[in-house]
């Protein structure tokens, strides 16, 4: 590991201008990711700015009724947050499904939304890899990429994003506030990270320096039926093969007759299928003012999925996700079956 500085500043402002200036400074939050990838030597950052105990936020109520959540608020503490559990359940099971108890007690929520992939040519700096050095290739796109993306992917890069917070959030339509050189500044969500594109290094929409403040999750009321499923090669704790957040609004039929029940509203978005957190616009439009059936949540899995472009090894992805979003669709409209659990 080559050497580096390390320096704690007292507020937001003074760590934007610890970074913005020193060239090769980065900022440190619970370390979980950036402190693998330096022993990996995949960064080697010259300073380190220790920003995980300037949360001044904490997690609060909204006058909105929304929550506004610190970004070095610890991602244990986000999940057991009663008022999370209760009005976003998806939030608390996207972090609970992430990492061990002990990485949670250190990961903080903006350092959970700029975890760089674990593409496994991104992390091996003898092989090479777009996303890590521009221009040197891609070589998972003929090698290794069962875990990789179905979704938004180009020549250059077919990783994918691993935060599972980050694809509740993006549900959600959170906003994050950022602090940098310009000022302060808000990004929606979806919107702070990006696909690959011609430039893959680039996961986000940050501009240099700019350091994640806090996150505004909107009041949504019927969030309170939300879930958040992630499928993984063992039940520890691992990265997601695939993930899907989903809130579900239903408009109960006039006689209280479950085959007149509509769907008034939702929200749903897929992880481990792109670069970046994948909102499922297309799953939702064919969702809204539909009847709650099982044909209706079929055909808004199928016209999601119509744009997946899958590569050989993981084309297993895309009826994966269609059968899980079907499933947890039938499970938040109570009209799961023995057959569909």
């Amino acid at each position: 590991m080559r050497p580096f500085t390390y320096q704690r500043p007292d507020g937001a402002e003074a760590a934007v201008a610890a970074v913005r200036d020193r060239p090769g400074a980065v900022y440190l939050g619970g370390g979980t990711n950036l402190v693998d990838l330096m022993r990996l030597g995949v960064a080697a950052p010259e300073a380190l700015v220790d920003v995980s105990r300037l949360d001044g936020v904490g997690i609060q109520e909204t006058s909105g009724g929304g929550l506004l959540i610190g970004g070095a608020v610890r991602n244990g503490d986000l999940a057991a947050h009663p008022l999370v559990r209760r009005r976003q359940p998806m939030l608390a099971e996207a972090v609970l499904s992430g990492a061990s108890g002990q990485i949670r007690n250190m990961a903080t929520v903006a350092g959970n939304l700029l975890q760089r992939t674990r593409c496994s040519y991104f992390q091996d700096v003898t092989k090479p890899c777009n996303k890590r050095e521009p221009g040197t290739g891609c070589p998972a796109r003929d090698g290794d990429h069962r875990n990789l993306a179905i979704l938004g992917h180009t020549e250059e890069c077919v990783a994918t994003h691993p935060s599972d917070l980050a694809v509740a959030l993006t549900a959600l339509t959170a906003v994050v506030h950022v602090e940098g050189p310009g000022g302060p500044r808000e990004l929606p969500m979806p919107g702070l990270h990006r696909l690959p594109g011609h430039a893959p290094d680039r996961d986000t929409r940050l501009e240099p320096g700019e350091l994640i403040t806090a996150v505004e999750v909107p009041a949504l009321p019927f969030a309170a039926r939300s879930r958040y499923r992630k499928v993984r090669d063992r039940a520890s704790f691992s990265f997601a093969v695939l993930s899907a957040a989903v809130a579900l609004d239903i408009e109960t039929g006039a006689e209280g007759d479950a085959e007149g029940d509509t769907v008034r509203d939702c929200r749903v978005a897929f992880g481990a299928v792109a670069h970046a957190p994948w909102r499922a616009w297309e799953a939702e439009r064919v969702l809204r003012g539909a009847p709650a059936t099982m044909e209706t949540f079929t055909e808004a899995a199928r016209a999601e999925l119509e744009q997946a472009r899958p590569l050989p090894r993981n084309a297993f992805k895309v009826p994966l996700a269609r059968n899980l979003l079907v499933r947890m669709l039938a499970d938040l409209a109570g009209t799961a079956t023995p057959e569909t659990r």
